[in-house]
């Protein structure tokens, strides 16, 4: 009964307006309003919804690197710090001001959707084919960004180098200099190492 009655107040209130010869500013300003708080609000659950490492390995074949997640220190270990998908994945995750961001890493993933779907990497055989092309493409991205998915937890200016062994602070201070980026010297981190893969030559064309 009272679901009955709120679909004949929203007729009403839909033939009312449309037979209004001419509608008050606020009337105007409230529904402008109202459309645009629906839209947002279903755009940014929908955002959120999928957002998460549960929604991501609905997918099977992105269990196998989930798997790959799971036997690395990134996952599991003394301090309890574990990463889900989103935290590499969506750079904006800790940052949700930055919103473009986290739309162009919705975007930028739907190719792996789109293959899921089109049968391109439906199994692990053919995920494990494409596996260090699709790597290919989240490097660049990242280094592209100075590899700030990685900088939502690590930054340089407060590591601790005294607990650091000698080869690390060697190293990030070189990286420092240099103007490199995390993804310079650690693929391989979270998910099965293919960069080893890489030829020198492919190394140096493409900057990775």
């Amino acid at each position: 009964m009272a679901d009955s009655n709120k679909v004949s107040g929203i007729k009403k209130f839909l033939a009312w307006l449309k037979h209004s010869p001419k509608h008050p500013t606020w009337v105007i300003l409230l529904i402008g309003t109202l459309g645009g708080v629906i839209m947002w609000g279903g755009l940014n659950t929908g955002m959120e919804y999928t957002n998460h490492t549960e929604f991501c390995i609905s997918c099977h074949t992105m269990s196998e690197p989930y798997e790959d997640l799971k036997k690395t220190v990134h996952f599991s270990n003394r301090a309890g710090v574990s990463v889900g998908c989103p935290d590499c994945h969506v750079a904006s995750s800790k940052e949700p001001w930055d919103y473009a961001r986290k739309l162009t890493m919705k975007v930028f993933a739907a190719k792996d959707i789109i293959g899921e779907i089109t049968g391109v990497i439906d199994t692990p055989e053919k995920f494990e084919a494409h596996r260090l092309e699709m790597a290919k493409r989240v490097w660049k991205k990242m280094k592209e960004t100075d590899s700030k998915e990685c900088r939502n937890c690590h930054k340089f200016d407060r590591m601790d180098t005294t607990k650091q062994k000698e080869r690390s602070v060697t190293k990030h201070e070189g990286a420092v200099e240099d103007g490199k980026t995390c993804i310079d010297c650690h693929k391989g981190i979270a998910h099965k190492a293919v960069h080893t893969q890489l030829t020198a030559e492919e190394i140096e064309k493409e900057g990775l």
